[in-house]
C-alpha cells in the first residue's frame, strides 16, 4: 500500500463502493427523518396500510395507535418539533442498523476512510478498536437484535392488516391492494436481513462446536447461514425498501398516487 491518505497502486475503480454506500445512505437516512418528522401521512384511510417508519404507532391520531391517541402530558417533548409517532420507534431498528457488523465495515470505510477500501491510504497511523467510546457502544448489536425480532413480528402482523379494506358498508373486506405487495415485500426484506445477521446466527447454533446429531439446530444454522451470503444485499434492499414503503403509502394519503387494488 502507498503510504499517505487515498494513495494506493490500485489501478481499479476502488472509490466506487464507498461513494455509492455514502450516497445510499444520505438519500434514505435523509429522507426516513425528513418523514419520521413530519408525524403525518402514514396511514392511507379505508386500508390497512401503515408506513413501517412509524410502526407501531405507540400513540398517535390513528386506528393503529396501540396505547392512544394522543400525545401523553407526562411525555417530555421539545416544543419546536412536531410531535411524531416515529420519533418514539425508530432509534430502536436504527441502533440494530447502526451496529450491524456490515454497516460498520461500510461507514468505517465510506465516513471514516478507516480505510476508504482495501490497500488504500488511511488518514490516521492508529486504529484503538472497538474497546473505547465511541466505538465500544458496536458490541450493543447482540442486544439490539432481540428488538430487531420484535418489529420483524410486528411488520409482519402490519401485512395481515394490509390485507382488509373498509368498503362503502362500512365494513372490512378481505382483499389485496399494491400497498398490501408493497409492505409485504418490506417484512421480507427486513426479515431477511434481520435472520441473516452474524449475531443471529450464532444465536441460533454458531455458538456450539458440533452441530451433528442437532437436527433442529443445524437446519436453523443452515438457513441463517444461507441469508447471511446475500447479508450485505439485504441490508441495502431492505433500507431502501423502507423509505419506498413509506413514500408510497405517504404519496398515496396525500391523493398524489393511487392504490391499485387487484382483487
Amino acid at each position: 500500500m502507498a503510504p499517505g491518505f487515498g494513495q494506493t497502486s490500485r489501478r481499479d475503480m476502488w472509490w466506487i463502493e464507498p461513494l455509492s454506500f455514502i450516497t445510499l445512505i444520505v438519500v434514505c437516512f435523509g429522507y426516513l427523518t425528513w418523514a419520521a418528522l413530519q408525524g403525518n401521512h402514514y396511514e392511507l384511510a379505508g386500508t390497512g396500510y401503515l408506513s413501517p417508519a412509524y410502526s407501531p404507532v405507540l400513540w398517535g391520531d390513528s386506528h393503529h395507535a396501540w396505547i392512544g391517541t394522543t400525545k401523553p402530558s407526562w411525555l417530555p417533548w421539545p416544543s419546536f418539533i412536531t410531535f411524531s409517532p416515529a420519533l418514539l420507534i425508530l432509534p430502536f431498528p436504527g441502533a440494530f442498523r447502526f451496529t450491524c457488523y456490515y454497516y460498520r465495515g461500510a461507514y468505517y470505510k465510506a465516513f471514516w476512510a478507516d480505510p476508504m477500501n482495501c490497500a488504500v491510504g488511511e488518514p490516521r497511523k492508529s486504529y484503538l478498536g472497538e474497546n473505547s467510546l465511541p466505538l465500544i457502544l458496536q458490541n450493543l448489536h447482540r442486544y439490539a437484535l432481540y428488538v430487531a425480532l420484535v418489529f420483524v413480528v410486528i411488520l409482519s402482523s402490519d401485512v395481515w392488516k394490509a390485507l382488509w379494506f373498509t368498503g362503502a358498508d362500512g365494513v372490512k373486506h378481505f382483499g389485496m391492494g399494491v400497498g398490501t405487495l408493497v409492505l409485504a415485500f418490506n417484512a421480507v426484506a427486513i426479515g431477511s436481513y434481520t435472520f441473516g445477521c452474524h449475531a443471529f446466527r450464532h444465536l441460533v447454533g454458531g455458538f456450539r462446536d458440533h452441530l451433528s446429531g442437532r437436527k433442529v439446530t443445524k437446519l436453523a444454522y443452515d438457513c441463517s447461514s444461507c441469508l447471511n451470503r446475500w447479508h450485505g444485499k439485504w441490508a441495502y434492499i431492505s433500507l431502501v425498501w423502507v423509505a419506498f414503503s413509506d413514500l408510497y403509502v405517504r404519496l398515496c394519503a396525500m391523493g398524489i398516487w393511487t392504490d391499485y387494488r387487484i382483487f
